[in-house]
């Protein structure tokens, strides 16, 4: 499959069993932010997928670094910038992938915006995962919708899954 513009090839991949099946947290060259196994997280993102219908394949969240992430869009994507994430999308029949996402970019776009690193986090979570749902952000009308989502669920996150202890 080719990727789209936001989409690149798989890395680190490992399937969980018993708690969220086929998502997987890995980083490269920098702490992991949430435990590899973290039921909270991993049923939200199943619950999203759910809630847009579709069916969850094999899921890779791998947190690097900017230098990381920049490297992998120009070579990859022919991108010389800086962004907070990249999707890369393997199957047109069920949401799998991997969402690459620069820490270093989503703590600076937390102070950029007022919030919170962690939400500013689980908004590129989410951003990235609706990109393997099918949704882009590259027009006005697009974006707009891209944003109506990542803040429905977000607020999903925050009533059901953020307190949930493990």
């Amino acid at each position: 499959m080719q990727p789209t513009d936001t989409c690149f090839g798989m890395f680190f991949c490992t399937i969980q069993p018993n708690t969220a099946m086929f998502i997987s947290f890995h980083a490269e060259d920098l702490p992991l932010p949430i435990p590899e196994a973290h039921p909270p997280t991993t049923q939200w993102l199943q619950a999203v997928v759910q809630a847009e219908g579709q069916t969850l394949g094999e899921l890779t969240y791998i947190f690097c670094t900017d230098a990381y992430l920049h490297q992998m869009n120009v070579e990859h994507l022919q991108h010389d910038t800086y962004t907070d994430v990249i999707t890369f999308q393997y199957s047109e029949t069920e949401v799998a992938g991997d969402v690459f996402i620069s820490l270093e970019r989503t703590n600076e776009n937390a102070q950029t915006y007022g919030v919170a690193p962690a939400q500013e986090l689980y908004r590129v979570m989410v951003h990235g995962l609706l990109h393997l749902l099918g949704y882009g952000d590259k027009t006005p009308e697009t974006k707009a919708l891209m944003t109506e989502k990542e803040d429905q669920y977000l607020a999903l996150w925050q009533t059901q899954y953020a307190s949930m202890r493990f």
